[in-house]
Parts: structure tokens; sequence; C-alpha cells
């Protein structure tokens, strides 16, 4: 970790003021009913009411108000399965910055259609980071500025006002949990969790993408596994800055079943009435698999996103 807790939680502090004319304060969900199932107290920081219906709109945000005219003018460029692709796209048309984006083929044609929604240039890609890797090569001579999904200082700040507002709405907790793809959003919320004094922090992971997991047991960044979990927005594999922070700030990484994921998100739907993408549920049901770690304790969790296809009536 380059900076230290203070210099990273400032910048986290700064970024949350710089984004507030454009974010949407989302609301802490609390559920008598989800509790009574969990075992414990739980506090859900409802990011897919954000713009665009996920978190990444935060760090997008964040990023491009701190380009140059110059930059702007230029135009942007990203790879996303999704999410990170329509909140640049949504913030840049606010700003009047040209956002491109390439997204893999088999990507959700909900996450497709919001991109678009937003005038993203859709450029369509092969799955896989060898793909992505590639495509923003290729995109670096085109003059455009790259604006990394979580993989940058900017982003990570962004991501972390999140759980910023859900600490401020929910103080105190005992344990603060958030999916985990790339690592941008556990970054931010881990600076914040700990620069509040919060015991233990978790990500979650698909077992079918524990590349997280794996990475900090061997202690370098291990590449992402093949595109097979229905979690969509946690394929990607961890950056340099975010393994910095992961490695320093959390306690682990807690790993749950496609079918967990799935049951947890039906839960979430019965005892809330939110329906949330499965990426979202991978925390709901983390508490579900390893319930006595949690058992009476008043716990946080970031709810990233909702873009996904609505439940069958």
């Amino acid at each position: 970790m380059e900076l230290s807790l203070d210099q990273h939680f400032s910048e986290l502090q700064a970024a949350a003021q710089r984004i507030a004319p454009m974010r949407a304060h989302t609301p802490v969900l609390h559920s008598e009913a989800l509790n009574h199932a969990l075992g414990c107290r739980l506090f859900l920081k409802a990011e897919h009411h954000q713009h665009t219906g996920a978190f990444k709109y935060r760090g997008a945000c964040n990023a491009l108000l701190q380009l140059s005219p110059e930059q702007r003018d230029a135009g942007v460029f990203t790879v996303s399965s999704g999410n990170h692709g329509a909140a640049l796209a949504a913030a840049g048309q606010q700003l009047g910055i040209a956002v491109r984006v390439g997204v893999a083929s088999n990507a959700s044609a909900v996450k497709r259609a919001n991109m678009a929604r937003y005038g993203a240039e859709l450029i369509t890609i092969e799955p896989g980071m060898a793909a992505r890797e590639a495509f923003a090569a290729e995109q670096q001579l085109s003059g455009r500025v790259f604006i990394p999904p979580y993989n940058h200082p900017h982003i990570i700040a962004g991501q972390g006002s999140a759980a910023l507002e859900l600490l401020q709405a929910a103080e105190p907790l005992d344990v603060l949990l958030a999916p985990l793809g790339g690592g941008g959003l556990l970054s931010g919320t881990a600076i914040a969790a700990r620069a509040y004094g919060v015991a233990q922090v978790f990500g979650v992971e698909p077992e079918l993408a524990a590349d997280g997991w794996a990475s900090l047991q061997q202690g370098s960044i291990q590449p992402a596994m093949p595109p097979l979990s229905i979690c969509d927005g946690l394929l990607t594999s961890l950056g340099s800055h975010t393994f910095a922070v992961l490695r320093e700030l959390i306690d682990g990484v807690l790993l749950v079943s496609d079918a967990e994921a799935l049951t947890a998100q039906q839960l979430c739907y019965t005892t809330t009435g939110e329906w949330i993408e499965p990426s979202s549920a991978t925390v709901i049901a983390a508490i579900m698999r390893y319930a006595e770690q949690f058992k009476g304790l008043r716990v946080g969790a970031i709810i990233s996103g909702g873009n996904v296809a609505q439940p069958p009536n």
C-alpha cells in the first residue's frame, strides 16, 4: 500500500465531496425479516439504486472530474462487463465526454442495453482478460484516456464513498462486507472501514471466480479464472493498486457458490422486495454460509448493483 491509511482516507473523503453533486445518495436498507433469517443485524447499502444501477457511477465520476480540458476533449475508453461502462457513459454524457467501451460478446443484454442508453460507443470483444488487455493496448493509440474499471486510485476513492455513507448512517458496525471482482469497491470499502475502526472486513467472491482469494493466499496476483460464474460483475483479476490495499487492510475473502448466490438473491427479494444481481447477492450468501461467524453482530454490506432481468411474476 503506497499511501498510509490516513492518506487513502483523505483521498476518499475528497472524492466523496467531489462527486456529491452528481451521485445519488442511496439508502441504507434494514429488514427485520432478513435479520431473522440471517441471525444478525444487517445494514445494506443499496447501490443498486445508484445512477445506472450500480456503485460504479461513483468511481467513474471521480475519475472524469479530474481530467484536464484536453483529456476531456480527446474522450475516454474502458473495458467492462456492463456496470462500469454504463457508469462511465452516464457520467461522460453529463460532462460532455465521449466514451468508448470494449464489451465482451457474452455480456448480459440488460447491461449492454444500459451502456447504449447513455450513449456509449460499444465495441464487441471476446470474453476474458486477454481480449480486454488487447483492446486496451489498441485503444491507447487513439489518444483517448483509459479509465480502468477498478485499478486506479481515483476509482478506488470514488467507490469507497459508498462505504463511507454506510458507516455514517449505521455506525458502529462489527463487520463490513463487499463483493470482490477487481477489488476497487472492496479496496475503498476497506479504507473507509479501517478509518472508522470496524473490527473485520471481508471480501466475498464466487468459487468459480476465486482468483482474488488465491492471490491473497499466494501473495501475488493470480489470473482470472475462466468466465463460468453467473456473477458476471466479479470475473476480473486484481490489479496492482487493489492488491496492495487488500493485502494490508482486509481480514480475508469468503467464497460462495453460484447456487448460494441465487438463493441469497431470492431471500433478499422475499424479505425486502429488492431485486439485486447475483454479484451483489454474494454478500448475503456469505452470511448464510458462514452463519456462526456473523451471529448476533452488526454487519454492513455493500449491495453493488441491480442490473439484471427482473424476477418472474
